[in-house]
């Protein structure tokens, strides 16, 4: 698990931030969305499945640290990439 860089991390996390704002800018308008219901909900369903699979890698990769995983729960709910990104250069921090 050692092939993050602390460079990667902070890079992708500021254009993860970047993207955001932008998103929250753009989607300020009020006409309506050009995407059909059905694909929204394919695309929602994905992602929630996805959140729980990433959600249970990070729990067996903490329990197999022996690391506790109560503290990233909720900033894992609000922002899952940024928190899964923190998470893995946490995990790999050496033990002394």
């Amino acid at each position: 698990m050692y092939v993050w860089s602390h460079r990667i991390v902070i890079t992708l996390l500021v254009v993860f931030s970047v993207l955001q704002l932008v998103f929250w800018i753009a989607g300020e308008g009020g006409s309506r969305s050009m995407l059909p219901t059905r694909i929204t909900y394919w695309l929602v369903v994905n992602y929630v499945l996805l959140l729980v699979w990433i959600g249970v890698w990070m729990f067996d990769q903490a329990r197999v640290r022996g690391k506790s995983l109560w503290v990233w729960w909720a900033p894992f709910l609000i922002a899952p990439l940024p928190t899964l990104m923190i998470f893995v250069l946490v995990l790999q921090r050496r033990s002394r």
